[in-house]
């Protein structure tokens, strides 16, 4: 990943430390102090903080941040700065974080060894705590609603992370399974996310999004009408049927073209619905 030189200015200082992070963090701690903290505004932070009997002013701190990263339209920061929480989150859930779990981590982002430093004083600080990781990944899942690659990415890297201690036929760890049910489902993920993350293999090089623009229908289509409207797109544009036409050489070429993109589509989606 190649970003990890860009998260650590602006807002995503405020994670971490620096100047602006050593002020934010002075102010949490007084709020802290005064018993403030956690009483969020009507916007909110997360319901989870309210219910906590010891104030979170680390927490709280990588939440301005992913906040501001996310109202600003930072979303190189926001992916960056949530790809580590999550990751620590993930590996912390069940048992202490061993150095399998961090080497996984390593591995999936190749972080440069300038940034090591802070990526480790972030990791660190976000695995203190567990249960406020549906907040940051509502966050990136509603930054990222029209671009679901990178989510896809980050699945697999949290699977790879869960896995990086198991046997190979070990199951997941009763928590961590259900951490990362609610994080895919927080990304708006399709089922062919899942289980293309679950089992290590690449995401598709078409999106599901890019699939429903190909077969020119709407995602709120039903299944039968889904399958209904592929079916006319066959009947419309099969090579067979258009030479029966009396189409020419050219347009035969176009219509096989087209038809072999309307089936990638069909399967995409058929995998992404479980039909």
């Amino acid at each position: 990943m190649a970003i990890w030189g860009k998260i650590f200015g602006g807002v995503t200082g405020f994670a971490v430390g620096g100047p602006l992070g050593a002020a934010l963090g002075t102010a949490l701690g007084h709020a802290a102090d005064s018993g403030t903290l956690l009483h969020p505004p009507a916007v909110g932070w997360s319901d989870r903080w309210a219910a906590r009997a010891r104030p979170d002013p680390n927490g709280a701190a990588a939440f301005v941040a992913a906040k501001l990263a996310a109202t600003l339209g930072k979303k190189e920061q926001l992916y960056g700065l949530t790809c580590v929480i999550l990751c620590a989150k993930l590996a912390k859930c069940d048992a202490p974080v061993n150095r399998r779990e961090i080497n996984a981590f390593k591995t999936r982002f190749r972080v440069p060894d300038e940034n090591m430093r802070d990526i480790g004083r972030l990791f660190d600080m976000a695995r203190q705590r567990t249960d406020d990781y549906e907040a940051f990944a509502r966050e990136l899942g509603q930054a990222y609603g029209k671009d679901k690659p990178p989510l896809e990415d980050l699945m697999g890297t949290l699977f790879a992370i869960a896995r990086a201690d198991l046997a190979a036929d070990e199951p997941l760890a009763p928590e961590e399974l259900r951490f990362l049910k609610r994080v895919h489902a927080l990304f708006g993920l399709g089922r062919g996310a899942w289980e293309r993350a679950e089992q290590g293999r690449a995401r598709a090089a078409m999106g599901e999004d890019d699939a429903y623009t190909v077969m020119e229908v709407s995602a709120s289509l039903s299944n039968e009408e889904l399958r209904a409207h592929w079916k006319k797109l066959v009947r419309q544009y099969h090579p067979d049927v258009m030479a029966a036409r009396n189409a020419s050489p050219e347009e035969v070429q176009i219509a096989s073209v087209r038809i072999s993109k309307i089936n990638a589509a069909w399967d995409i989606i058929k995998r992404e619905r479980g039909l």
